[in-house]
């Protein structure tokens, strides 16, 4: 069962980007944080070892980054994460963000591609925790529901 986890937001809602592309914007920032946080923590607790994170639309990456270090800070000893985004140029950032991080612990793949393309590879073996952008058309949220077990958004409530 696929469980949507809307994150409720404490400002009027004005559909701002959610991504850090700014290099200044922390990703616990991110109005997305507390739940994606919590929900590590409630795998864990479960005695849960390893953790499946999809970003479908990653930016230059720092979420997933800083939820992959998150996972390893909480004991996982297996951490995959696949980050999607249609921009090359934050693809890039992603990339080189991703190859700074020294633990063998942790595997991330960041991904140019088109959202539901690629989230449609992930029906088979759905990730844990499936990080989703605030407002996305019907094909988008439909391959979001499949590709995870659950779907983080930042939506407003």
């Amino acid at each position: 069962m696929v469980r949507l986890h809307p994150v409720s937001l404490s400002i009027p809602c004005a559909r701002a980007p959610l991504r850090s592309a700014v290099s200044s914007q922390h990703p616990t920032d991110d109005v997305r944080w507390p739940a994606l946080a919590l929900a590590l923590a409630e795998l864990r607790s479960a005695r849960r070892r390893a953790v499946r994170i999809v970003d479908a639309d990653c930016g230059d990456g720092a979420l997933l980054l800083a939820a992959a270090r998150q996972a390893r800070a909480l004991g996982f000893v297996a951490i995959e994460a696949r980050g999607i985004d249609g921009a090359p140029t934050l693809i890039a950032r992603a990339r080189a963000a991703a190859a700074a991080l020294d633990d063998a612990a942790i595997g991330i793949r960041f991904d140019c591609a088109d959202m539901v393309a690629a989230l449609a590879q992930e029906h088979d073996l759905p990730a844990d925790i499936v990080l989703a952008p605030a407002t996305a058309p019907r094909s988008v949220a439909v391959a979001l529901t499949r590709a995870g077990d659950r779907v983080l958004t930042g939506a407003c409530a």
